[in-house]
């Protein structure tokens, strides 16, 4: 790839052409599909563009702030890294790379269970804010080691998947048979026999998962996870007032409202139009994050606007890092940063505590707005 071509990428999207070209068609296809129809995929981003602006004018923006705090640590915006599997099979120096670039733009990568570099790797390379995410496996003892693993490794959170008794239908992978290459192992499982994603007459890492992750998972094994770290824990893949309610019950710290990037249940709505009713059920008791469809800055505005104290990202990260490495996701990072930072100053926000309700609307506010659109 010309360097000539990464110096001209203007926005996050046009990384998953250059990754597209680059990657194998198996590896691409994983990153890039949703279950089953996809509905859910292409509304993630949809429903965001049915979310228009009320700009505020003759404000001074001179100065604006981006910087949050998150669980007690600042950052540099609102904006953090999704946990996604498998960065090696993007680029050889995996989620090594990702952790620098995060680190480097002042933020928090969420690492996932089903990483390609362990978590003792990561933390490796360098100081920076890191959250863990888990899958509750079968196998307690190894939840257990895994949670003081990334404890002991610095990171300052675990954020529990909770959508994913079972794997998402994803037509790809069945189509593809995908398998984690052989040359790459999920570190974290190394050497507990269950580090090897496998080709079968499936998706192989649905039949990974199957054989793996707890379907039994519920309300009182939140309780049990809380005993056995001090970390705050937060929920992910909450989309309803009711769920949203007896996770903050459940003595969570955070929830993050997310549909797992549309690759689990598909014709669930869109993040961002389930977001407003669990930010009003939680009550601002913790704050709760959403990840799904974010890939402009705008996006952002509307999420915060809407109740969001900050947003993940999880593909654009991907992609990036398969067309340009650390590089790509430095620069994806910095792209988004400066689109939310020029949404803040066009409508009249200086710091993220000014961004409000009011600087939106949504089709449910207005009829006839939701007509027009």
């Amino acid at each position: 790839m010309t360097s000539g071509k990464m110096e001209n990428i203007t926005n996050v999207m046009e990384y998953e052409a250059i990754a597209r070209e680059k990657l194998p068609k198996m590896v691409y296809d994983y990153y890039v599909s949703g279950a089953e129809d996809q509905w859910t995929l292409h509304e993630n981003r949809s429903a965001f563009s049915r979310i228009l602006f009320r700009p505020r004018i003759l404000i001074d923006v001179s100065n604006i702030d981006t910087t949050t705090t998150i669980l007690g640590f600042k950052i540099s915006m609102p904006i953090m890294v999704a946990p996604t599997a498998m960065h090696k099979m993007a680029h050889p120096e995996g989620e090594l790379a990702t952790a620098r670039a995060t680190s480097a733009a002042g933020t928090i990568m969420t690492l996932s269970s089903w990483s390609t570099c362990s978590v003792e790797e990561v933390a490796s390379t360098g100081p920076g804010t890191r959250f863990f995410q888990l899958y509750v496996l079968k196998d307690r003892n190894v939840v257990q080691q895994l949670v003081r693993r990334a404890e002991k490794a610095g990171f300052k959170a675990i954020a529990v998947t909770v959508d994913t008794p079972r794997l998402g239908r994803r037509e790809a992978d069945i189509k593809n048979r995908f398998a984690l290459p052989s040359n790459l192992t999920l570190k974290n499982f190394e050497g507990l026999d269950i580090g090897t994603i496998d080709r079968t007459n499936d998706s192989g890492l649905a039949t990974y998962a199957a054989h793996q992750v707890d379907r039994s998972l519920n309300w009182k094994d939140l309780k049990w996870l809380q005993t056995i770290t001090k970390l705050p824990i937060l929920v992910k893949g909450v989309l309803t007032a009711e769920d949203a309610s007896l996770a903050v019950q459940a003595g969570v710290a955070g929830i993050i409202v997310s549909n797992h990037g549309a690759r689990q249940l598909d014709y669930v709505p869109a993040t961002i139009m389930a977001l407003e009713e669990v930010v009003k059920a939680v009550q601002g008791r913790v704050p709760v994050f959403l990840d799904s469809g974010v890939r402009r800055g705008t996006d952002v505005f509307k999420a915060l606007a809407l109740g969001a104290s900050g947003v993940f990202i999880g593909r654009p990260v991907v992609f990036a890092l398969a067309a340009d490495g650390e590089a790509g996701v430095r620069k994806v990072l910095q792209m988004l940063h400066d689109e939310f930072e020029l949404t803040m100053a066009l409508s009249g926000c200086r710091s993220l505590k000014e961004i409000t309700r009011a600087h939106i609307m949504t089709p449910w506010d207005n009829p006839r707005v939701a007509c027009r659109m």
